[in-house]
């Protein structure tokens, strides 16, 4: 059989298609496998890498630098030996077109095993492409992500710097009891039958406690409806893929469980199937931002976690959670990171709840997280704040792992991601009920939080 427009025979014809396979198949690997920072920036800015891994006190990762430019180096020469050779295929494949229209069968038969010999060697340079490109990813995911310039330097969260407080923080006259102990007061928690039935770090709410959970979600939906984001229910459990593109492998051990037998991951806050939710996707220019508070239950290890404060109902392996989401244009992304944190100051507020905010050190960011602000709500009992929510801005980080792409006039480029906690009880419950309590062992009920109550203006 004869290919009439170009001389090729079927099996000449298959070789053509064999190399060009062979030639696409380590840009497939390398589009599939993207990590938090661009390869040809490492490779031009090294010093920079090197001094944001200083910075974030991760001297033992200095060594990957290296590595990584040693490794695109000799993925880039295999590359321009792969593009020689197709050259020599295209103009021998000429030749031999030529050769057989003039019925010279033999030479184009010697000139044949040049091809199928130039189709064995890109078939070995592809096979090395894809394991240099396998390497080469796994060094990447390891290098954190570069930090803002206006993050402070410190090793870890006792080098975090407070911004500013929101409302005036008040030590009662009477005592504050451990929080579990008012709910107790209640009947509205129970953690020895949670203990006989899921184990430690779970527990049982009832009554008017139950309700008031319920309520400030609610609550808090609403709130961020009004503010203009769109309400969403996501899925529960992820794909590893996810997982891995919205976190480091550091953060997916202490956090993630993993249900055996299946490629799915209970989700420790909603920001993962959110962001998952535009995994290769191409999100039109005009149709941004995207802005989005979504409701989940989170699961979480919480490996380490002790203490007296680590009691009751403040670190558990299971709670509920009001979550924001922003994916927008980078020269955007330092408006709606204001933006974000401020309403979760604003909805503590509303509940008469004092607040301050953390800007957290480098030592203290995970390796995705370009800044981060924490939200800590005031505690009289403990007479200190301690943290109810964090809202991070996290570059292109995320899409580029996930290839969330926006088109744009001048092509697509990758998308920016922020995410925000706006609720997350119980543990809001702590604060709420601290600083609501009052002498007489009452709570008052603040009035934006009253209609989602049934009207109630206290509990007793």
């Amino acid at each position: 059989m004869q290919l009439v427009d170009n001389g090729l025979t079927l099996k000449e014809f298959l070789v053509f298609l064999y190399c060009v396979f062979f030639y696409l198949c380590p840009f497939l690997q390398s589009y599939k496998s993207t990590p938090m920072i661009d390869i040809k920036f490492l490779v031009k800015n090294p010093d920079v890498v090197r001094e944001n891994i200083k910075k974030k006190f991760q001297d033992s990762k200095l060594p990957l630098v290296d590595e990584a430019i040693s490794l695109y180096t000799q993925y880039c020469e295999c590359q321009q030996r792969a593009d020689d050779l197709r050259s020599q295929r295209n103009s021998i494949s000429k030749e031999i077109g030529i050769l057989f229209k003039n019925k010279e069968v033999e030479k184009a038969n010697e000139m044949k095993k040049l091809v199928e010999a130039n189709a064995q060697e890109l078939e070995q340079l592809g096979k090395q492409q894809t394991s240099l490109m396998e390497q080469l990813t796994k060094v990447m995911y390891a290098i954190p992500n570069i930090i803002a310039p206006e993050v402070p330097v410190g090793k870890d969260d006792t080098f975090n710097v407070e911004k500013e407080r929101f409302g005036e923080p008040i030590v009662p006259d009477f005592e504050v009891p451990y929080h579990a102990d008012i709910m107790a007061k209640f009947n509205g928690l129970d953690l020895d039958s949670a203990h006989r039935v899921a184990g430690n770090g779970f527990y049982y709410l009832m009554g008017d406690i139950a309700r008031l959970h319920s309520a400030v979600i609610t609550y808090a939906r609403d709130f961020m409806i009004d503010r203009g984001f769109t309400y969403c229910i996501p899925p529960f459990m992820v794909r590893s893929e996810i997982v891995s593109g919205v976190m480091s492998f550091a953060e997916m051990d202490a956090m993630m469980y993993k249900i055996e037998g299946e490629d799915l991951y209970l989700i420790g806050t909603s920001e993962h199937s959110m962001i998952g939710k535009f995994i290769d996707q191409i999100v039109p220019e005009e149709s941004l931002p995207l802005t989005l508070t979504s409701y989940s239950p989170c699961f979480r290890k919480e490996k380490g976690a002790h203490g007296i404060e680590e009691r009751g109902v403040y670190r558990i392996h299971q709670f509920e959670k009001q979550e924001m989401v922003v994916l927008c244009k980078q020269e955007d992304a330092d408006y709606w990171y204001e933006q974000m944190w401020k309403n979760t100051v604003d909805l503590f507020r509303s509940m008469d709840i004092p607040v301050r905010t953390l800007e957290c050190c480098s030592g203290d960011l995970a390796d995705l997280k370009v800044k981060s602000l924490d939200v800590e709500a005031w505690s009289p009992r403990q007479k200190k704040y301690f943290e109810v929510g964090s809202c991070s801005y996290l570059g292109d980080a995320q899409a580029r792992r996930l290839k969330i792409r926006i088109k744009g006039k001048n092509g697509n480029y990758f998308a920016h991601t922020l995410n925000n906690t706006v609720v997350a009880p119980p543990r809001m419950l702590i604060a709420f009920l601290e600083n609501n309590l009052r002498a007489d062992g009452s709570v008052a009920i603040p009035k934006a939080l009253q209609p989602y109550m049934g009207g109630k203006t206290e509990i007793r």
